[in-house]
């Protein structure tokens, strides 16, 4: 996704091992929320105190180059865009500039940053029995189509070839179906619901009318309530509060951050990143859930490659190592491996981001009896969309709000 290069920058969060030893954590009464046309903000420079970052604004160029991402946190200012531990996401809402200050929305602190950044901070993130594995599509709904095969037929041999893998860790697996024939949304939904210490894993691969040449991974969790989906344009402040979130919403947040770093670290596609959607499985899914697109089957090379089992193999492989990841945060408490880990894993010991354990996470702060002030008006404020790329994502933690 290429950005404009004029009034573009990203705002980078540079790890240094003595900031992160020698910061002190915040108490509650240091947040300080900062109200911008009915929203609640943090400054930039208060978050990166609280996570023990050292903070610099930086020009960035024609687009975000996974490559040179050398920081846990990489934001791209008026953008919905972020880099968070060296994968593409999407905020709630833009980073604004404010009196020569840059701010995140207050639920986006709560909702993205927090569990992608500490997931090993997740309440019950890890507890998991059963995996149910959801290949999409089936009988009469063949999905996205190319000259090698259908979208069905190639999430079904993912799946196929991922479920020994999985129990081969104890995991028991089920699979909403077993071979070429059509499974109701609801009713994949209420499999995963009826078992018990489950997570749900849809596997799908994508389709465009729009850019024959768009390729790359992406993953979806339920967007959360009070926020636009990552496809949403300019929608009325006032119809997100219909809208009903998720009671697991940190949890599925956590489990797209172990699936999606394991995708990118073992398969060199381009990343499209960690996003929201109100799709029919994700929104009846009441147990941690994910929907992972991938790659492209209008584009010709990437469709090659989908059509060959080798290749889906590794596909299976990289999505029940991140499946992996994500059970060992329940038992290790320590965060998962990242793109760059898994990257270099046969060449050099991973070196890992670790926020100060000695500061308080925002549950301890905050309490999560704390509802979000009210959204503005449409009048007051349309939600922006910023140029030449459709606005993007929210994020996670249902029950966390950022107030001091």
């Amino acid at each position: 996704m290429v950005l404009p290069v004029k009034r573009w920058f990203a705002i980078a969060f540079l790890v240094s091992a003595i900031a992160i030893t020698q910061t002190t954590a915040l108490a509650a009464d240091d947040w300080q929320i900062i109200k911008v046309s009915g929203h609640d903000y943090l400054s930039v420079d208060n978050i990166s105190k609280f996570y023990g970052l050292a903070a610099e604004v930086v020009s960035v160029g024609g687009k975000t180059q996974l490559e040179t991402v050398r920081s846990p946190l990489e934001f791209v200012r008026g953008s919905r865009e972020v880099m968070i531990n060296g994968a593409r996401s999407w905020l709630c809402f833009p980073i604004i500039e404010n009196d020569g200050r840059f701010l995140v929305s207050r639920t986006d602190l709560a909702k993205t940053i927090e569990p992608l950044l500490r997931p090993q901070r997740v309440p019950n993130a890890g507890k998991v029995e059963t995996v149910v594995l959801d290949p999409g599509h089936g009988g009469h709904d063949k999905g996205a189509l190319s000259r090698y095969g259908s979208e069905k037929d190639f999430a079904l041999d993912v799946a196929r070839t991922l479920r020994p893998l999985l129990q081969a860790k104890g995991l028991r697996v089920i699979m909403t179906r077993e071979g070429d024939y059509f499974v109701p949304l609801e009713v994949r939904a209420q499999i995963a619901n009826a078992a018990r210490n489950s997570i749900f894993v849809s596997i799908h691969f994508n389709a465009t009318n729009d850019d024959p040449n768009a390729t790359g991974f992406e993953i979806f969790s339920f967007t959360p309530l009070g926020a636009p989906s990552t496809s949403d344009g300019a929608v009325a402040p006032s119809s997100l509060s219909t809208q009903p979130g998720s009671a697991v919403d940190a949890q599925s947040m956590a489990l797209s951050a172990c699936i999606y770093h394991s995708m990118l670290g073992h398969i060199p596609e381009f990343d499209r990143g960690i996003k929201r959607a109100r799709f029919a499985v994700l929104r009846l899914t009441k147990v941690p859930a994910v929907l992972v697109e991938g790659g492209f089957l209008t584009e010709r090379g990437e469709s090659q490659l989908i059509a060959k089992k080798d290749w889906r193999v590794k596909l299976a492989q990289a999505i029940g190592a991140g499946v992996e990841s994500y059970v060992a945060l329940g038992v290790k408490k320590q965060p998962p491996m990242l793109v760059a880990d898994y990257r270099r894993e046969n060449k050099s010991p991973p070196v890992e981001f670790v926020a100060p354990e000695a500061d308080s996470s925002l549950l301890d702060l905050l309490g999560d009896s704390v509802a979000l002030s009210p959204l503005p008006t449409p009048a007051e404020t349309p939600l922006p969309v910023p140029q030449q790329q459709p606005p993007q994502l929210p994020a996670s933690l249902e029950s966390a709000v950022i107030v001091p």
